[in-house]
């Protein structure tokens, strides 16, 4: 089974627009910061708005240059802070050269915070108080509901042990109501593929193109590829999909599958960031 990332992603995308063009004095926005001009993530942010805009929401983007200070950029988003007509602030990562993220993050109110990265955000979702969560994590989640993948009693690994995925997608995936078991994995793991091989649910997000092979996997495991690794051959997965594809219960091709729903999930928090700010009534 392929679990179509793309579909589901639309899916969420137009029950966005449906439930937006009941409100139509409501104008919600989501600003963006991007320092420098990497191509992958001008191609992320305008990828980023093009949904937006076609969900219903608008858009507002801010390109600095790469020699912008630390004092510069945090200005910046101070400035987007206090700005009551901007409901959602995203900072494109990574930062150029010496930038601090961690000062910069923490510079965005937790309830403008889409990308659910900041101190506060994570630590209600370390104490089950969750509102606005990391977009990859909860885009697997997503694809876990549409797909109907039990969790309950089930065993998951996750290869990788970021803030930004590995450690959000552990406690989701461990949390009340969905309740499977979880193990974190990594490339210092002891025998890797004998741990990847005990999981009913496999989630790699280590970065490392082509790591995961059949070999990793369990027979009918469903395996959802976040890793993005930009290679001679274009962009990469963490999964092997020509060989797991042939063992795997289901799997997210790359591209296609996940990332799409981070994106549709960044639609999803600038929506509830609207209504934690008391734009948006229903």
């Amino acid at each position: 089974m392929i679990i179509d990332g793309k579909k589901v992603a639309i899916e969420i995308r137009n029950a966005i627009k449906a439930r937006l063009d009941q409100t139509p004095n409501v104008n919600i926005t989501l600003a963006t910061v991007l320092v420098g001009d990497d191509p992958a993530s001008k191609l992320y942010v305008g990828m980023k708005h093009r949904e937006a805009n076609a969900a219903g929401l608008r858009s507002k983007n801010i390109e600095l240059p790469a020699d912008t200070s630390q004092a510069q950029l945090e200005q910046q988003i101070e400035t987007l802070a206090k700005d009551d007509s901007v409901h959602g602030i995203l900072v494109q990562l990574p930062l150029p050269g010496e930038l601090d993220k961690d000062r910069v993050l923490a510079r965005i109110p937790p309830e403008k915070d889409v990308d659910g990265l900041t101190d506060v955000n994570m630590g209600r979702l370390v104490q089950g108080q969750k509102q606005l969560v990391p977009c990859t994590p909860l885009g697997v989640m997503r694809l876990i509901d549409a797909y109907k993948i039990e969790t309950s009693g089930k065993t998951a690994v996750v290869v990788g042990r970021s803030a930004l995925v590995g450690l959000p997608q552990f406690l989701l995936l461990a949390e009340r109501g969905v309740d499977a078991t979880v193990t974190i994995a990594h490339s210092r793991s002891p025998d890797l593929a004998a741990t990847c091989k005990t999981a009913d649910i496999l989630v790699c997000a280590a970065g490392s193109p082509a790591m995961i092979t059949a070999e990793h996997v369990k027979p009918g495991a469903m395996v959802f590829d976040v890793g993005v690794s930009r290679t001679d051959q274009g962009i990469q997965g963490d999964v092997d999909f020509a060989s797991v594809s042939k063992v795997a219960g289901g799997i997210t091709p790359m591209p296609g599958g996940t990332g799409p729903m981070t994106v549709a999930c960044l639609l999803e928090n600038t929506v509830l960031a609207a209504r934690l700010q008391g734009a948006l009534k229903v």
